[in-house]
């Protein structure tokens, strides 16, 4: 039996295949989303962010999609829970892998950095990751679970069923399209307009934080 700080029973860890299942599904249902349904929330260079009101909690579901000029796998291998992540994730502080079920399926926990100027301050996630193909190419994704203590100093958030599709560009040999859905409750006492703000920046640093990798 697995006990949160005070003694309440914590979610144990869930079956990993149904859980993988339902959240493939989940993805497949976003990504088949038609483009009237969207709102434009932010656009660079390298990416643009839609958004919509998320189905599983009071703020949003976000799109974010870009070319990225490197094939599906490196690309992928860089998102995953993996040696790299870390490296180039400039709002990631840790990852540590808490249990592995196969090669493409684990458990990890993460830290992430201060926010707006600490309006938001650091956050901590324990998600469930699993790899699979995709087309030609990979969806890697990712849904919270209630699993372990939360550390001191950190507010444990949620990410909401979240993921990448990537997929090479028939066109453009040595490039991909990368699509991301993402819908992080990060809880404590937020603005929500701070918490809009910031997402849309995450995700358009996302990318360029990731071509800046590749390219090393």
């Amino acid at each position: 039996m697995h006990l949160r700080a005070g003694g309440k029973q914590m979610d144990p860890l869930p079956n990993p295949a149904p859980l993988a299942s339902k959240l493939r599904n989940t993805l497949l249902r976003y990504h088949s989303i038609g483009a009237g349904e969207w709102r434009a929330a932010k656009k660079t260079k390298d990416a643009t962010v839609w958004r919509k009101p998320s189905e599983e909690f009071s703020g949003y579901l976000y799109k974010a999609q870009g070319v990225v000029e490197d094939v599906v796998n490196r690309i992928v291998d860089h998102i995953r829970p993996g040696p790299y992540r870390l490296d180039w994730d400039s709002l990631m502080t840790s990852m540590d892998i808490m249990e592995t079920f196969e090669e493409n399926c684990c458990v990890m926990r993460y830290t992430t950095a201060g926010q707006l100027w600490n309006i938001i301050a650091p956050r901590e996630f324990v998600d469930f990751s699993y790899t699979t193909s995709y087309e030609d190419g990979l969806l890697t994704c990712g849904i919270s679970l209630d699993y372990g203590e939360v550390r001191p100093n950190f507010v444990r958030g949620f990410n909401h069923p979240c993921g990448w599709f990537c997929v090479p560009l028939k066109d453009s040999p040595g490039h991909s399209l990368l699509t991301g859905y993402i819908q992080t409750e990060l809880r404590g006492m937020l603005p929500q307009s701070a918490v809009d703000t910031a997402m849309s920046s995450t995700l358009t640093n996302f990318y360029s934080d990731l071509k800046k990798a590749l390219k090393t």
